[in-house]
């Protein structure tokens, strides 16, 4: 098929490298405009603008499509399906229109359970025990359309939201594939109506660790926000980002260290198994306290 790519982040780039991969003629890739990153607060394009040009294909990043000389671009291309994963841009209905075929849409959760913004964080955070890809028509409600696809994964014990992220970019671009060689067989399933969650962005001020809280709750939230923002703590007055984790045993005040990194909770106990200090790489937890004395309360 002829297509339109639209993506921005890491998790679109394995759906892109499958499409290519898969014969299909990408007409153009849509992401968004290059970022300041780094300490020079330089312009960074995103990783689907990186890997589009080095594919040699046409890549645009306009600042938004609702202009009608961007809608008339995007139409004259000629596709017959878009393909959108984490492009980060509302879609005017003129462009969900576009294309012949429609708009699908790799989403990272079991729909309608985690529409929105942070599908794979929420989950891992609420607990769930499995998550999944949906390849899905898109519509111009928020995740609301019907589903062609999906396939779930378990969410393990000790998954972080970076295990999982790795893991659903490379099934989404499995799908996709899958759903455009099958399209015409594909009956869409309404999403149903029961069950729908939100997957709110994640704002930096859930990242703070409350040791006063349940350990099951903070070994979610540590898991959850790893790597980014990444769950943290402070030691000596150094803020320390918390990566993995997982339950243990052990009894005390919340805060108190019981064990090399195990932490007592507000019920139960949390085993740190990687950080990260400032300004340094993440570290196992062996490695990070050769380095770093706790103190007999975190706070």
């Amino acid at each position: 098929m002829r297509l339109v790519f639209m993506g921005t982040p890491d998790f679109s780039v394995p759906a892109l490298d499958a499409l290519v991969a898969a014969g299909h003629e990408v007409a153009a890739v849509y992401t968004q405009p290059p970022r300041p990153a780094g300490r020079g607060k330089k312009p960074r394009p995103s990783p689907v603008q990186a890997r589009g040009e080095a594919l040699g294909l046409d890549v645009r990043h306009p600042v938004s499509l609702r202009p009608q000389e961007e809608k008339d671009a995007f139409a004259a291309l000629g596709a017959d399906i878009a393909v959108v994963v984490a492009y980060g841009l509302i879609l005017p209905r003129a462009i969900l229109e576009a294309p012949a075929r429609g708009c699908l849409n790799i989403h990272a959760s079991l729909l309608p359970r985690w529409r929105g913004a942070a599908p794979i964080h929420r989950a891992v955070m609420a607990g769930d025990t499995e998550t999944g890809i949906c390849i899905m028509q898109m519509e111009a409600g928020l995740d609301t359309g019907p589903v062609l696809l999906r396939e779930a994964t378990p969410i393990g014990p000790e998954d972080t939201t970076a295990d999982l992220h790795d893991r659903l970019a490379d099934m989404g671009g499995r799908l996709i594939v899958d759903a455009l060689q099958r399209f015409d067989d594909l009956v869409p399933q309404p999403q149903p109506d029961d069950g729908v969650t939100y997957a709110e962005k994640i704002d930096k001020s859930e990242a703070r660790i409350d040791w006063t809280r349940p350990a099951q709750k903070l070994d979610r939230q540590i898991r959850g926000l790893s790597p980014f923002p990444g769950a943290w703590c402070e030691v000596a007055g150094e803020r320390i980002k918390l990566l993995r984790s997982r339950l243990a045993d052990g009894t005390g005040s919340p805060g108190a260290v019981v064990g090399d990194f195990r932490i007592a909770c507000g019920q139960g106990a949390v085993e740190i198994l990687e950080a990260q200090r400032q300004g340094k790489r993440p570290m196992s937890a062996d490695e990070i306290l050769r380095g770093l004395t706790l103190p007999d309360v975190l706070t």
